[in-house]
């Protein structure tokens, strides 16, 4: 039996700046209410001293909310989610959840693997997006572990799913891990394994609002990417091949610029392909040879950062 492993970590980061509180951070679990089958829907609330709570729900792996205090200490929720679970089932919009076993979108649903073709469910147009019409995001994950000590917490969740599952080849056994550590750093930390060759592509798929959820638009918010190119897409949103320089394009963000500045620009086939920003951009070689760090966003005022990196490539969807 072949067996291969395969993991993906990432982290965001909340840049701020408190003193004065005692170091501690706490895990406890809750009930997010039930499915219309029944299933039981639990909630992990993840606490560190400075005012951070991260909510992740066992319904995909999804980050519900992240609250954090601002520059003021203003406590806000930065992230989007629904209050309950009824939003999640009628009317799910991936919003924090873990999307798999492809993120992103498969041409027509289908795809070549050491020469036999496999079709997968449509689901965007003729296109596959995010695993098809049953996803990791709609499935119920099993919190596997609680634990919190001085310096972190965190809560890993599991699912299985089986050979053949959504038309893809080989059982895949997939954890994911939020911890909330002392520094303001959110990490998730995906991790698979599969019983035969196969092809997987987790993502988180949180929306940020970091004037607080509700607050009105992100089109003034400052993003920076490191990224000297980004892949072009044709007009169902699958990459082209091409890698193309930012340089003197809509897609240059090397220095902090507003995100809604050029998003309505007619003038750029690819806003128009893209309905606005949804693209993947590659990070630059210099990044990736030191300490990578990837994109970074900011309301004007800098009331709260976040930074985000361990990528080599980063894709956004700020707005359509």
């Amino acid at each position: 039996m072949k067996r291969s492993g395969w993991s993906y970590p990432s982290w965001c980061l909340v840049a701020l700046v408190l003193a004065g509180q005692a170091t501690a951070t706490e895990a406890t679990r809750e009930s997010f209410g039930s499915m219309a089958d029944g299933s039981k829907v639990e909630a992990v609330v993840l606490r560190n001293s400075h005012g951070m709570t991260a909510r992740v729900i066992s319904l995909g792996a999804s980050l519900q909310s992240l609250t954090a205090p601002d520059a003021a200490g203003k406590q806000a929720n930065i992230v989007l989610g629904y209050a309950t679970l009824e939003g999640y089932q009628k009317a799910p919009q991936y919003f924090g959840a873990t999307v798999g076993r492809y993120a992103n979108r498969i041409a027509r649903g289908k795809f070549t693997l050491d020469g036999h073709e496999y079709s997968v469910p449509v689901n965007d147009k003729v296109n596959s997006l995010h695993g098809g019409t049953k996803g990791f995001d709609k499935l119920i994950w099993t919190v596997a572990d609680v634990r919190h000590d001085a310096k972190a917490a965190s809560v890993t969740l599991k699912v299985t799913s089986p050979d053949g599952d959504m038309g893809y080849p080989g059982k895949l056994d997939v954890t994911a891990t939020y911890t909330l550590d002392e520094d303001n750093r959110l990490s998730i930390d995906y991790r698979a394994v599969t019983d035969k060759t196969t092809i997987v592509n987790l993502s988180n798929h949180t929306y940020w609002n970091l004037s607080g959820e509700g607050s009105g638009s992100v089109m003034q918010d400052l993003l920076t990417i490191a990224g000297d190119a980004y892949l072009p897409v044709d007009a169902g949103s699958i990459p082209t091949g091409k890698i193309t320089p930012v340089a003197g394009t809509v897609f240059d963000f090397r220095t902090p610029k507003a995100i809604g500045r050029d998003i309505r620009d007619g003038r750029e086939e690819q806003l128009i392909n893209g309905r606005g920003y949804d693209h993947n951009w590659v990070i630059s070689r210099s990044e990736a040879r030191g300490r990578r760090r990837g994109p970074a966003c900011g309301p004007p005022r800098a009331a709260r950062v976040l930074r985000c990196g361990r990528s080599p490539s980063c894709g956004r969807n700020p707005g359509r």
